[in-house]
């Protein structure tokens, strides 16, 4: 699969999933309707860009609540790295992992990396009818601008 040739056109339908977070608790993507989802894809916990991103991203959280939008982080760890990682950083909102099947819903979402075997730098912002709404990608090592966030998050 050649990254990003698969993403999901805006205007359309995401799709749906259902992945545990730290807690082991099931998290569907239809089961939160009526509310927006930021969506963030990140390759791997306890790595320094992911750190600096979702660490933005807690910082800045009440953007997110503000705006009526539930913020979930995936990646392709497992729940038990996940829920140290959260308790390391101090991370409150959910991170989902995308275990397995190995990268399933990286895979539903054109993001998945299939030479590293990881979840690529995306985010995806959702409406409440769950619609994707936006956008938000960056290169291998480069950190997704919180601009980008702020802009999309005006448009939902």
């Amino acid at each position: 699969m050649t990254l990003f040739a698969d993403l999901p056109a805006a205007g359309t339908a995401v799709p749906d999933f259902c992945l545990p977070n730290q807690f082991g608790e099931a998290v569907r993507l239809s089961g939160l309707r009526g509310s927006g989802v930021a969506l963030v894809f990140f390759p791997f916990a306890f790595s320094p860009v992911c750190r600096g991103e979702l660490a933005e991203l807690e910082r800045e959280r009440a953007m997110f609540t503000d705006a009526g939008v539930r913020l979930l982080a995936v990646s392709c760890d497992s729940k038990y790295t996940l829920r140290a990682w959260a308790d390391h950083e101090g991370f409150t909102f959910d991170l989902l992992s995308d275990f397995w099947p190995h990268g399933h819903t990286s895979r539903a979402y054109g993001v998945f990396d299939d030479r590293q075997g990881q979840a690529a730098r995306a985010s995806f912002l959702i409406d409440g009818a769950g619609v994707l709404r936006g956008c938000i990608r960056s290169d291998p090592g480069l950190p997704r601008p919180l601009e980008q966030y702020r802009s999309a998050l005006e448009e939902l």
